[in-house]
């Protein structure tokens, strides 16, 4: 049994760092409706900069605070050169735009900071901790905090203040929101900026435990079946679907795997994602698409 509660519970911590990515997701699809493929690309940009400031010899407090003020700028960026002149596009034509952008954003880094692997250090040893007899990891235990204060931050900033009940407004109908004044672009610019923000949180959990490198905007790949099964337009079901994508992952690979020959971590969050789709297509907190005719 204590076996089978460490496998269980280092799923579900595990599965808050592929919560955090989906959150960046979750955040520009409710605002905007499209699916910002580029939000990996931003993951990486974020903790680039925040590792080459550091290797500049700032402290690491003051090139996070630099690197909340990098992605900030590059959001205004974002929206101004990409976001508004296609505001009027279908919603293929802005998916492809943020596909082109992903690779822009990418060479950009690539550019300004090398290509070699950084190893990050947010501090906080990847060491054991045992909970009466179970057995869990110290980082993931850090990771499952951080990510249970972003979304009380950002519950907050969605449903307490003024910008939030805007921002929800503009989910809810474009148009209408439009019509009562609401500053899209200025809407965009900051939800950009929040998902921005979460990249920096998510690049710098995933860079201390891989190291910064280039494969960090391939994480988005594991947030998709994230985002299936939790919904797309849910910040809480990025969180439950992370949870239940990492406890699966977890349980398949220590008593599925070894009847099929083990292996199966990289591709069982696709198969029950596609799962999802069959039965609940909109994900378990996704909002249905009614289309009137």
């Amino acid at each position: 049994m204590n076996f089978f509660l460490e496998t269980l519970f280092g799923g579900l911590l595990a599965g808050t760092m592929y919560s955090l990515v989906a959150i960046g997701f979750v955040l520009i699809y409710k605002a905007s409706g499209v699916f910002n493929f580029a939000q990996g690309a931003m993951l990486l940009f974020a903790a680039l900069t925040c590792v080459s400031l550091q290797e500049a010899g700032l402290p690491f407090a003051a090139a996070v605070a630099a690197s909340v003020v990098v992605m900030g700028l590059l959001a205004l960026a974002i929206e101004r050169a990409v976001l508004r002149p296609l505001v009027a596009r279908s919603q293929i034509t802005l998916f492809m735009a943020t596909l082109g952008l992903s690779f822009i954003i990418e060479g950009l880094a690539q550019g300004l900071m090398g290509a070699e692997v950084r190893a990050l250090d947010l501090g906080i040893d990847d060491v054991p901790v045992f909970v009466g007899d179970v057995m869990l990891s110290q980082f993931d235990l850090f990771a499952a905090a951080t990510a249970a204060v972003l979304v009380l931050v950002l519950a907050l900033l969605f449903n307490k203040t003024r910008v939030g009940v805007s921002l929800r407004a503009v989910a809810d109908d474009t148009r209408a929101a439009l019509s009562i004044g609401i500053n899209l672009n200025r809407i965009w610019q900051i939800v950009w900026a929040v998902a921005g923000v979460v990249g920096l949180v998510a690049g710098l959990l995933w860079g201390a435990r891989q190291g910064v490198q280039f494969s960090l905007s391939l994480v988005v790949l594991k947030a998709l079946p994230v985002l299936i099964i939790g919904g797309f337009t849910s910040i809480g079901g990025a969180i439950v679907g992370g949870l239940i994508v990492g406890a699966a992952e977890n349980l398949a690979e220590v008593y599925v795997g070894p009847l099929v020959g083990g292996g199966i971590t990289s591709w069982f969050a696709y198969f029950l994602a596609l799962a999802f789709l069959y039965v609940r297509p909109a994900g378990l907190f996704g909002e249905r698409a009614i289309e009137r005719v």
